[in-house]
């Protein structure tokens, strides 16, 4: 949701220009994500509200982080020449939750008026209300209407009231985040450790990138576990043990060579500085100081890995840049041919028909034995496991259930040890997935992650899983995930079905579709300009039908979402055999209704449904495949698709409306990649 990006310069000389420049590049990167303000906290001098000098100085302005770029450079206060050897600056893109969208309520916040603390938050903090009601009977005066701004007041109240003259950094974090409920990922920044930055995170995504022209002295950092307490009276107490703080080094203690490092939520903001990354897991507080990085928990849990491991990304920087594209989802809509082999790629062997997911093969005797499978997800990821029930009941012959991942935890589903939970998500963080994830665990079912983020949440909690391989989508609108999430479940029910002999006639058919299937994808995208202007005659209009059943119900849905999510026409995905059930009474002459009928066991009940519609003056556009003149004759308008097994239909299908929905999102001039109050990663409920 929120963009967290922060830098810190260790012995490695920069300008303040060139330190705004790479934090203004980094927010740059997360701008996909969502938001309606951006801020920096940097080191300062400033004059504070009684014309005091303050050591850092905060820049926050509404709208987008060009209009803060603009108020970066305007400002006469600002030395940009000077030049500093060591610094941390912080960085903060706001998508609003608590207060409205303005400079106020933008990110950093401060705990003071001399800016002691900063802080840039992502997520939620549920008991703010409890800690801010506190910290107000102490004193402590709030300018913000945010759920964050409590955490630098809870630090400098810490910080006023330790019970020692030195503590801490990373102490006074941890005693501060014992305190707080719900979601965050948090990096701090004060005047009373210059040079010193901690990042924590519980629920939401944090990663560090490291850069060195020194080779990095080793491929994991330790894990220091400590029992630390603290005392906050009226909140909590407890017996406080004070902690000497040990450090664990990228480089040997005494060898304080140049380093820099990058904070940020997404790996895409830090991928063109560096590919050397550590993933922060929930609780883990990261502490820099003097170039060090240490690591640190307050306790070890049973079976806790007590490293985390400095990873190599795989991502390349042209993948996250929009090449000769309008907009990053045209890109991604373009890219699925590659994509969706790269899910098959090494994982289908078509010479000898057999399918092997890497991850999945240590646990594919106990998920023969299971009783059902639940696949769980939200918005297209839960259509992804819709276009994919139909083919994984008939391959695996187990029940499926398809679940949305609030409604499941609403209704405190019946969860067994002998089920199978997938956990469908391109992030691999939100929020809703992994609640569900949790919850499933508690009941001892085996839990599958279905993620396209190596070292999200999801694919380190699972018990397995499988990386779709989709590459970076940076499209608020999912479009090649939705795609490759569709192709690795349908690859799961051919692993399934393998020794059924009963069904090899059909994995076959199966297997030589998914052959076919980027060629014809490639196929699909050169009816880009007819779906143009189809689009050219639909972007004025205030509603949509999309229609189908069977196999392409999903898409119906799937493709209803993608035009609210971008153009902001309503939409809605109908399954056709509900027709004279309700929605037929919306058909008229005006009503603007997208069909899908292809050549599959539904083909002559959608006609039936088509007839219903002309009937009534409808003026349908229908998706159908090629050389069907009998569809052809009671269409409006007709986007005629190339025809593989029924299974693998909704890929195609699907594609026709991802462009539809870009090109009227363009049409009214609305910005396709950041659609407003949306996020990408939905890190909170």
């Amino acid at each position: 949701m929120c963009g967290i990006f922060a830098y810190l310069n260790y012995r490695v000389p920069r300008t303040r220009k060139e330190i705004f420049d790479t934090l203004v590049k980094g927010l740059q990167r997360l701008e996909y994500r969502g938001y309606d303000s951006a801020g920096v906290g940097v080191d300062g001098p400033r004059k504070n509200d009684n014309g005091d000098n303050v050591n850092i100085c905060l820049i926050k302005k509404r709208g987008k982080v060009k209009a803060l770029e603009e108020e970066l450079y305007k400002n006469d206060s600002i030395d940009l020449d000077i030049e500093l050897d060591t610094h941390f600056g912080i960085a903060h893109t706001r998508w609003a939750t608590h207060g409205e969208p303005n400079a106020v309520n933008c990110h950093p916040h401060r705990s003071d008026k001399n800016n002691e603390f900063v802080v840039i938050h992502n997520g939620i903090i549920t008991n703010y209300k409890e800690l801010r009601k506190y910290l107000n009977s102490k004193g402590y005066k709030f300018e913000s209407e945010t759920d964050t701004e409590v955490i630098p007041k809870l630090i400098k109240y810490v910080y006023d009231n330790s019970e020692n003259d030195y503590v801490s950094f990373s102490t006074l974090v941890e005693r501060v985040i014992q305190q707080l409920e719900g979601a965050f990922a948090l990096v701090f920044k004060s005047i009373h450790f210059p040079g010193e930055a901690i990042a924590t995170r519980r629920g939401s995504p944090l990663l560090i990138g490291v850069r060195s022209k020194y080779e990095l002295s080793m491929e994991h950092i330790p894990i220091q576990y400590n029992s630390t307490g603290h005392f906050i009276e009226g909140i909590q107490q407890r017996n406080f043990r004070n902690r000497v703080d040990s450090t664990v080094a990228l480089h040997s203690v005494s060898d304080r060579k140049a380093v820099e490092f990058y904070f940020a939520s997404d790996a895409s903001a830090i991928i063109e500085h560096t590919n050397k990354v550590i993933y922060l897991q929930d609780d883990d507080i990261a502490a820099v100081a003097e170039g060090k990085l240490s690591l640190h928990r307050m306790s070890r849990c049973a079976g806790e890995d007590p490293n985390r491991a400095i990873q190599t990304l795989q991502m390349e920087l042209q993948q996250i840049m929009k090449g000769n594209f309008k907009a990053f989802m045209q890109k991604e809509i373009f890219e699925q041919p590659e994509s969706v082999f790269n899910t098959m790629r090494g994982r289908i062997c078509f010479d000898t028909n057999t399918v092997v997911l890497g991850g999945l093969k240590d646990h594919l005797k106990e998920i023969r034995r299971c009783r059902r499978l639940i696949l769980i997800g939200c918005g297209t990821s839960f259509h992804a496991g819709v276009a994919t029930r139909q083919i994984l009941e008939e391959l695996t012959e187990l029940p499926v259930m398809v679940e949305l991942a609030s409604d499941f935890l609403d209704r405190i589903t019946p969860v067994f040890r002998d089920d199978v939970c997938f956990f469908i998500s391109q992030s691999g963080e939100t929020a809703d997935t992994l609640m569900a994830l949790r919850y499933c665990q508690g009941r001892g079912a085996l839990t599958v992650g279905v993620t396209n983020t190596v070292g999200s949440s999801i694919s380190r909690e699972t018990d397995c899983g499988v990386h779709i391989n989709a590459g970076p989508e940076i499209g608020v609108a999912s479009t090649k995930a939705y795609t490759s999430q569709f192709v690795a479940l349908t690859m799961f029910g051919l692993m399934m079905s393998e020794d059924r002999i009963s069904l090899q006639k059909r994995r076959l058919e199966i297997i030589n579709g998914m052959r076919m299937l980027p060629g014809l994808i490639k196929e699909v995208l050169t009816l880009d300009d007819q779906i143009r202007s189809i689009a050219n005659e639909l972007y004025q209009q205030r509603s949509l039908l999309v229609m189908g059943r069977g196999y392409n119900y999903a898409t119906c849905m799937e493709g209803a979402l993608k035009i609210k999510e971008i153009t902001y026409m309503h939409s809605e995905g109908i399954l056709a055999g509900e027709l004279k059930h309700g929605p037929l009474a919306l058909i008229d002459k005006h009503m603007p209704v997208i069909m899908i009928i292809m050549k599959d066991a539904c083909y002559t009940k959608c006609h039936n449904a088509l007839q219903q519609v002309t009937a009534r003056q409808g003026r349908p556009i229908i998706l159908c495949c090629q050389d069907d003149p009998e569809i052809t004759k009671n269409a409006y308008k007709t986007i005629e698709l190339p025809q593989t097994v029924d299974c693998l239909q909704g890929i195609l299908s699907v594609i026709p409306l991802q462009l539809m929905s870009f090109h009227l999102a363009v049409l009214r001039g609305y910005d396709v990649d950041c659609p407003r109050n949306l996020a990408k990663s939905v890190t909170v409920e």
